[in-house]
């Protein structure tokens, strides 16, 4: 890292402020970083960033669609070529669809939709990151996964396809990539979070749970800075995260 300019992070996946990907940012902006901020949706991932600026830290929305191979090209090249900051060090997919369908009447394209979120995005991002910082010899990258990344559960065939395909890009990258110096992990995320897409969802949610029943935003984001802080003698592949009432 540029010991003059701040250190660069890329988050894919991010949408409102009261969201994963959101607190991911924030977290990774009060360490210094500049971050690259990127979401499918312009107004969101702007909000985002103007946050971040207004409260004294550094970050760029950078709107992109992750299934498509041009967008994640355009994201690592705009990282690359920013003078303001450092080097890109750190790389978050947190993309995903979870979303319910009966399996005998899904579509085709329901599911090939729900993989290419999933899947597809994070293996363009995965390739794209390890291309720029395996000449490096350093660096993380972190994956987003689910309790569907482990096992399928009625009408979720598609996200748990998707999910557990994945955890199978992460674990593949992380035996390729780790001895040239990467730090490549999966987070399963095993239980409801505390955020604007479920509590808009399910608003009884919440009390049901009780008292920390639920992820809470900036716990998760705590656990991947402490992921990517790791010293390489001791990495972690895999950790899994959840409420401690949930049952597993």
């Amino acid at each position: 890292m540029s010991a003059t300019r701040p250190p660069k992070a890329v988050v894919v996946g991010v949408g409102a402020e009261a969201g994963l990907g959101a607190a991911l940012c924030r977290r990774f902006a009060a360490e210094g970083y500049h971050v690259l901020v990127a979401g499918t949706t312009p107004a969101k991932v702007e909000q985002v960033a103007d946050t971040i600026r207004r409260s004294g830290g550094l970050a760029t929305a950078v709107p992109t669609d992750t299934t498509r191979e041009a967008d994640v090209v355009a994201l690592f090249d705009r990282a690359a070529t920013d003078d303001d900051a450092g080097p890109l060090d750190l790389v978050v997919y947190n993309a995903g669809s979870n979303r319910p369908h009966d399996f005998q009447t899904m579509s085709v394209e329901w599911f090939e939709e729900t993989w290419r979120v999933g899947c597809l995005g994070g293996f363009l991002i995965g390739r794209e990151a390890a291309r720029r910082l395996a000449p490096l010899g350093r660096g993380t990258i972190l994956f987003t996964g689910a309790s569907a990344s482990l096992r399928g559960r009625p009408n979720f065939a598609a996200f748990s396809a998707a999910k557990a395909g994945l955890r199978m890009v992460a674990q593949a990258m992380a035996r390729e990539f780790g001895p040239q110096g990467l730090h490549v992990a999966h987070v399963v995320i095993d239980g409801g979070i505390d955020g604007e897409r479920l509590n808009s969802r399910m608003p009884a949610r919440r009390a049901e749970k009780g008292p920390d029943g639920m992820l809470q935003l900036d716990q998760i984001a705590e656990a991947y800075w402490q992921l990517h802080r790791q010293q390489r003698s001791a990495w972690t592949q895999e950790i899994d995260l959840r409420p401690f009432v949930e049952p597993f």
